[in-house]
């Protein structure tokens, strides 16, 4: 048995070797594309933009085109990519917690489908204004997510208390409802049914500084709150009225989380669409090697889930070039074998 000391060097240790992954997942990604850029010159870039080590580089020698590939295009979507797995990967862990069960994803109380349904709307009526540096899409999107999110809970809600059964269903009721006007909206607006279906299947192919200068404090922020009441989530795992008992404010905690998580998730979803299985697979994994502790959970799984989608989006730029496969496509190929393991799991566990 490892001490509490030996496990903690254990964990700082892993953590550093997957940071490294990250960044050198990073530099890989902004490497490869259709545009074919040598390695010297892309890590030139990239350091030419970090404070402290830019005085060691010139770019006088760089190709202008090579700048804008980089600096514009790669670089920012692939910031975006690791913000977009990470911020999914701990609203999953978050929302496995509250509702005690693995299965549970981000997409749980219908944000995805609320999200889905504003950005159809938003495609519909055609609107290309940007507001405050936004598409009225992403805007829309967001609007939607925190809106179904906001009307399931209330659903849910009864004497201040939230059932978490009811939640679930509530949030099953609104997924198949919204789905169901979006085909209709489709049905209605066939011209629009392309650009509709390519939303909803996910990318990150058109992010730019705005987007990801906007999300970083979001993810940020909402992790850090994530993380102050990792003990409260470890306590919840016990039972919410052994939580009482120990001093936990069981609902206002509850509310806390699930605000912050629906709050993360819609805006990941308003600027990226739909990316499944990212919640879901991460925090699993994560808890098979670290265990419950949440205050181990959650950063484990916001590393985890950027490389993931890191490297997700990397091959759905590079398998088939030029043409890119939407990046939802690629995190459901690997996402529903491991959806079936898990069902299977369970399955043997209840025999």
């Amino acid at each position: 048995m490892k001490s509490l000391l030996q496990q903690r060097r254990f964990y700082r240790k892993i953590f550093g070797a997957g940071t490294l992954l990250l960044f050198g997942l990073m530099l890989i990604a902004a490497n490869l594309g259709v545009a074919k850029l040598s390695w010297s010159k892309t890590l030139m870039i990239i350091i030419s933009r970090i404070p402290l080590f830019n005085q060691w580089v010139s770019l006088e020698q760089i190709d202008p085109a090579a700048l804008i590939i980089i600096l514009n295009l790669r670089l920012p979507r692939i910031l975006l990519a690791a913000m977009l797995g990470a911020g999914l990967a701990v609203a999953g862990a978050v929302f496995q917690g509250i509702f005690k069960n693995s299965l549970a994803d981000p997409f749980i109380l219908g944000i995805s489908a609320g999200a889905a349904l504003g950005a159809a709307v938003a495609i519909v009526l055609g609107d290309a204004a940007t507001y405050f540096g936004l598409g009225l899409i992403t805007i829309a999107a967001f609007g939607g997510g925190v809106g179904t999110a906001w009307l399931v809970y209330q659903i849910a809600g009864a004497a201040g208390k939230v059932s978490n059964t009811t939640l679930l269903l509530a949030g099953m009721a609104a997924n198949l409802f919204l789905t169901a006007i979006m085909s209709l909206l489709m049905t209605f607006r066939r011209e629009q049914l392309e650009r509709i279906i390519m939303w909803t299947m996910g990318s990150v192919a058109t992010a730019n500084w705005t987007e990801v200068l906007l999300l970083l404090p979001i993810v940020l922020g909402v992790t850090g709150i994530i993380m102050f009441f990792a003990r409260d989530l470890n306590v919840l795992l016990i039972g919410e009225d052994n939580a009482r008992s120990m001093g936990v404010e069981v609902e206002q905690v509850k509310l806390i989380l699930l605000t912050a998580g629906t709050l993360l998730v819609a805006a990941l979803v308003s600027v990226s669409g739909v990316v499944g299985f990212v919640g879901l697979m991460v925090p699993h994994m994560v808890r098979l090697v670290c265990g419950a502790d949440y205050r181990t959970v959650v950063p484990f799984s916001a590393l985890g889930g950027a490389i993931l989608v890191i490297g997700c989006d990397t091959l759905a730029r590079c398998l088939i070039p030029p043409t890119e496969i939407p990046l939802g496509i690629v995190t459901s190929i690997l996402g529903a074998p491991f959806f079936l393991y898990l069902i299977f799991k369970a399955k043997k566990q209840v025999l």
